[in-house]
């Protein structure tokens, strides 16, 4: 049985939701790459032209190569003297008084001459070269040149249209997401009450926005100023235009998973995060009759499109990371020790840091890897309860470590840090959450668990580190590929790039690996893959999204990997450009203002930002909140003597503590998308007749952990020097 097969006819074995979809996605990630590595390649490129076609004895570089050389159109061969007499007679003539005026003194004939003499002498060296660089243009120098300036083509396209490619990337994604209706929500839609409200709230929210979107582009027009890009005024009007119709369209046709009943105020609760920020915001300025600040600030994102492009490469490569089998590897080290859930859980979080900082934020960790961290904590005896917190929390440690892109951003908007100090506390930071987990963890358990012999766990753990080694020397191979050829290394500015190469090379691997595996053991691994990630199964997935074995080839790997990344980039990208309106709404109704801008000392001014930053980050997304911090909060931090390193860790614990935070709390939505409903459900009915900790333990331990190293990053340095 195929298990990519999705519903309806296929045309070369896709659907239509595929080739209109997914390929188009597939192909922008693939230019945002070439973007990306796009200048470190090309100057690869010049350098083996030079080294290969530059001829320095004949004075020939490779830049004289690019182009057809152009014959000069001087004589070098003059008759001075016949030049020189004409020139003479041409002074000679007789100027009028203004002429004379500003006449430059007359050369004597021994000066033009020489000047003449010169210019022949200038003019035979222009047709030596021209003559060399003729002879230098043999067919491979043509050959080159034009994979090299075709490349160039490809790549200053895509730099100078950056922001094109985003909002491309950005509307279809958009689009399918909304076709599945697989936006982020606090619960998703289940009834019919629920796909109504669900319905309702989505045509109301993307009506205020094409409103908003078509305002802006009268309110440009009306200014007399002609606007820079105005297809990109004009995309984002199709764009909400097109979302308006489909969500039209839901609401007369009920989705067919669909439960009868259920009640308008269970429904409030399936409204996209995105949906009830754009109502919330248009209301805003609908009542200040401010009609295009929602465009105004979608178009934001197309300031930072280069972010925002990283973000969209991150999400594609913690997809392909779902898509190989370095997670259960790993996990296949810890077993033969039988960890405690505490212990096991608390070695995730350690190695889930790294790749939590290598795909930019914390929520897609928990998107590419939270089902299966959750079946393996479940696995080692967790309940529900502490699995689904664990996994939450997978996410939520590696955000300040090298090399997160949110670390970039604040670096970038606030030049009074730098990513490696940022880092450097950083790092800090990480082990101060990860085991206060631990303890926290630890001390709420209610079994003791015994440890595995060491001499029956390291021969086991010995031999399950062996299936990894191919692994990492593929991964070893591709960092060193970028250094050596590409003089690239892999750090925060080029992990985005990087990263999905890595990703790609590994899915290769694996199915390369997986073709020699023998037919007994592949079934076994297959019943083994299917164990880990049915807990994930989720019924309400994107409509172009199917699921799938890891072990296809792989075309259906990347393109199954691909289907996943565009309703994931969908949802996020969406929630993260409204966050940037709900920012605006902020900004303009001067809350910020009515703060206080000097404390009467330090420990009042932390407190105070300290509270501000979790409440933001409960309503608002990491980006757009760091967004907003730099321009308002940040400075009252400095002026009133707070480090900015010392704020700016701070901000990032606490915006990880609201993430887990109602109303949003992002991670646990996350994590509720990976696992699935029903689990959720048995989740809650399993601790139904528990005590109040037992029956919220998925909340309250990541809270508590959050709290506690929140309260030590704000007021330890503050105790430490004294303060």
């Amino acid at each position: 049985m195929d298990n990519t097969t999705t519903n309806g006819p296929r045309i070369f074995g896709r659907g239509f939701s595929e080739w209109l979809l997914s390929l188009p996605v597939f192909f922008l990630l693939l230019l945002t790459l070439v973007i990306g590595t796009g200048e470190m390649f090309h100057g690869q490129l010049l350098r083996l032209g030079e080294q290969f076609f530059g001829d320095q004895k004949a004075n020939v570089q490779y830049f004289m190569l690019r182009g057809d050389p152009v014959k000069p159109d001087c004589n070098p061969n003059p008759d001075i003297d016949a030049e020189l007499a004409a020139a003479q007679q041409a002074s000679a003539a007789p100027m009028n008084e203004i002429d004379a005026l500003f006449a430059d003194q007359v050369a004597s004939p021994e000066e033009m001459r020489a000047s003449m003499v010169k210019s022949a002498e200038l003019c035979r060296e222009k047709f030596d070269m021209f003559e060399r660089i003729k002879q230098h243009m043999s067919p491979g120098v043509k050959a080159f040149r034009a994979l090299e300036t075709s490349f160039f083509a490809i790549f200053h396209f895509g730099t100078e249209n950056r922001s094109l490619v985003l909002l491309l990337i950005t509307a279809i994604c958009a689009i399918s997401t909304t076709l599945g209706q697989h936006h982020i929500g606090i619960r998703p839609p289940r009834t019919v009450a629920d796909f109504n409200v669900h319905s309702v709230a989505m045509l109301l929210a993307n009506g205020v926005l094409t409103f908003s979107c078509w305002k802006y582009i009268g309110m440009q027009e009306a200014s007399g100023i002609p606007m820079d890009k105005p297809w990109l005024a004009w995309l984002w009007v199709a764009l909400f235009g097109i979302l308006t119709a489909i969500s039209f369209k839901q609401l007369f046709k009920m989705s067919p998973i669909a439960t009868p009943g259920g009640s308008i105020a269970m429904g409030l609760l399936s409204i996209p995060l995105y949906a009830s920020m754009s109502m919330v915001s248009g209301t805003y300025f609908l009542l200040h009759s401010h009609f295009s600040a929602q465009a105004i600030y979608l178009n934001q994102m197309m300031e930072l499109s280069g972010i925002f492009l990283n973000l969209a490469l991150y999400i594609w490569a913690g997809m392909l990371l779902k898509q190989t089998r370095i997670v259960d590897l790993f996990l296949d080290i810890l077993r033969p020790w039988k960890f405690s859930p505490e212990v096991l859980t608390y070695l995730i979080l350690l190695a889930a840091a790294l790749p939590t900082a290598y795909t930019g934020a914390s929520g897609i960790f928990v998107i590419a890897a939270g089902a299966v961290i959750y079946h393996e904590v479940r696995h080692s005896g967790g309940s529900r309860q502490f699995a689904l917190a664990a996994t939450a929390m997978s996410g939520s440690l590696g955000v300040v470590l090298r090399p997160c892109l949110l670390v970039v951003l604040i670096a970038a908007l606030n030049k009074q840090v730098t990513t490696s100090i940022l880092y450097h506390w950083g790092f800090w930071v990480f082990l101060l959450t990860s085991s206060l987990f631990l303890i926290v963890s630890k001390l709420a358990s209610r079994e003791k668990n015994t440890l595995a012999s060491p001499s029956v766990a390291i021969p086991g753990m010995i031999q399950a580190t062996k299936p990894v080694i191919p692994y990492a020397i593929v991964v070893f191979v591709v960092i060193m590929g970028y250094k050596y050829l590409l003089n690239t290394k892999l750090d925060e500015f080029t992990a985005a790039v990087i990263m999905p190469v890595i990703m790609l090379m590994l899915v290769v691997f694996d199915r390369l690996r997986h073709a020699q595996v023998a037919p007994t053991d592949r079934r076994q691994l297959d019943h083994s893959m299917q164990e880990s990630t049915r807990i994930g199964e989720d019924r309400r997935a994107p409509r172009i999204t199917a699921s799938v074995s890891r072990w296809n080839n792989v075309e259906v790997s990347v393109r199954h990997a691909t289907n996943e990344t565009i309703g994931h980039i969908g949802a996020l990208l969406m929630l993260m450009a409204l966050s940037l309106g709900i920012g605006g709404v902020i900004e303009r109704s001067e809350i910020m203002e009515l703060a206080p801008h000097h404390f009467s000392n330090v420990w009042t001014a932390m407190s105070f930002l300290m509270v501000t930053k979790v409440l933001l980050g409960m309503v608002m997304d990491p980006f757009g909140a760091v967004i907003l911090v730099s321009s308002t909060l940040a400075p009252i931090a400095y002026d009133n003597g707070i480090d900015p390193v010392h704020f700016w860790m701070m901000v990032l614990v606490a915006f990880e503590l609201g993430y887990l935070l109602p109303p949003v709390a992002l991670n646990q939505l996350l994590t509720r998308l990976v696992v699935g409903e029903k689990e959720m459900d048995l989740a809650d009915e399993e601790v139904s007749q528990e005590p109040f900790f037992r029956r919220y333990e998925r909340w309250i331990v990541p809270v508590i952990v959050m709290t506690i190293g929140m309260l030590i990053v704000a007021y330890g340095p503050l105790i430490y020097a004294g303060k």
